[in-house]
């Protein structure tokens, strides 16, 4: 695979980063293929460097059926959650009036606007 088959956004000050494969349109945070080669969503998905994600974004490109190089970028984390990450309006569990925007991959029992949230 060619470097030029994806974006990478990082920034090169910085030590001790982590990386993200994240889906362009979505923002979502990829995780690793399931069984029938699938990449899902995965905000625990994190690699220590920019070669590790480039070769599980490899792994993705040979085992997704239906593969193309323009969904998936590399960012570093950072990079990433202050310039990429989209937001989403969310309105509270308890009281529908109260809205706010929270990142997309923002894990459903962490946000406000979940049952699980208020209950913990």
């Amino acid at each position: 695979m060619c470097m030029l088959c994806y974006s990478v956004h990082t920034n090169l000050k910085s030590e001790g980063t982590m990386f993200y494969i994240y889906e362009v349109a979505s923002t979502y945070i990829i995780g690793k293929p399931n069984a029938n080669g699938i990449a899902k969503p995965d905000h625990r998905q994190t690699y220590k460097t920019m070669a590790a994600a480039k070769a599980a974004l490899t792994r993705i490109s040979k085992v997704e059926p239906d593969y193309d190089p323009t969904r998936y970028a590399i960012a570093e984390a950072v990079y990433f959650h202050k310039n990429i990450e989209k937001q989403v309006e969310k309105s509270s569990y308890m009281d529908s009036s109260k809205k706010w925007m929270e990142p997309v991959n923002t894990p459903y029992y962490c946000s406000p606007s979940s049952e699980t949230y208020w209950s913990m």
